[in-house]
């Protein structure tokens, strides 16, 4: 039940970091708003409150000293796995401060960066960009507020990490892989590869299948020729 649980949370950290990640690159651009600020907000803290109770459920977990050797295997790479996940979460998070600052809503002369992700680039960002999917009151200014509480939040995910390898220790490289590395690509390559071969071994096939029809014809011609050329000598004749 431990390993299931924390698959699932790890799951859904993963989505939400994969949606904070795509809204921050929206940062400055045409399609920066006070709405995105705020669903940048939500996303992150939500972010926040799956990594707390996956960290909660795996350090519990992997401190179990009755737990299964192949159980304690994938915990531990689960563990890893959730290690890179608040890792990328962090930089995300540093990178929106950055963005943050360099471009604040409440200063319009700013140019935009040009990100291209103005259009209707996924659900997310549709949500997250429609102005009729919240209502703010006039004045308010989520800006500068967020960007102190994103301050204070990084150092929190910091802390975290640095809690997070005193109280369990899973060097990284002592997990192994469940596959090769590159063995998703390999296998892309081969299944390309064997396409290419059947394709290949059809085709000189199909040539000969061909080469021998006109073969045919070309003999049926010749012979229905000096079969009409032999009776022709013989009227002569």
């Amino acid at each position: 039940m431990a390993k299931e649980e924390c698959k699932a949370l790890l799951d859904a950290l993963s989505k939400v970091t994969a949606c904070y990640r795509h809204l921050v690159l929206t940062i400055g651009g045409a399609s920066d708003s006070q709405n995105l600020r705020e669903e940048l907000q939500k996303t992150r803290r939500k972010a926040q409150e799956l990594a707390v109770a996956a960290r909660t459920r795996l350090t519990t977990a992997l401190r179990d000293k009755t737990t299964g050797k192949e159980e304690r295997a994938e915990l531990e790479r689960l563990w890893v796995l959730f290690s890179t996940c608040l890792e990328l979460l962090e930089t995300d998070m540093r990178r929106a401060l950055e963005l943050g600052q360099e471009f604040p809503l409440n200063v319009p002369k700013k140019p935009l960066i040009q990100t291209g992700l103005s259009g209707g680039t996924s659900a997310v960002a549709a949500r997250a960009m429609s102005a009729q999917k919240m209502k703010y009151e006039a004045g308010h200014d989520i800006d500068a507020a967020d960007l102190k509480d994103l301050e204070n939040e990084i150092n929190q995910v910091g802390e975290m990490r640095y809690e997070m390898e005193m109280k369990v220790s899973v060097p990284q490289w002592t997990v192994e892989a469940k596959q090769d590395p590159g063995a998703e690509l390999h296998s892309t390559v081969s299944a390309g590869a064997s396409s290419l071969g059947l394709i290949s071994a059809e085709e000189p096939k199909a040539f000969c299948d061909v080469s021998r029809v006109l073969a045919g014809i070309i003999f049926t011609a010749v012979l229905l020729v000096a079969i009409i050329l032999a009776v022709c000598v013989a009227k002569l004749s």
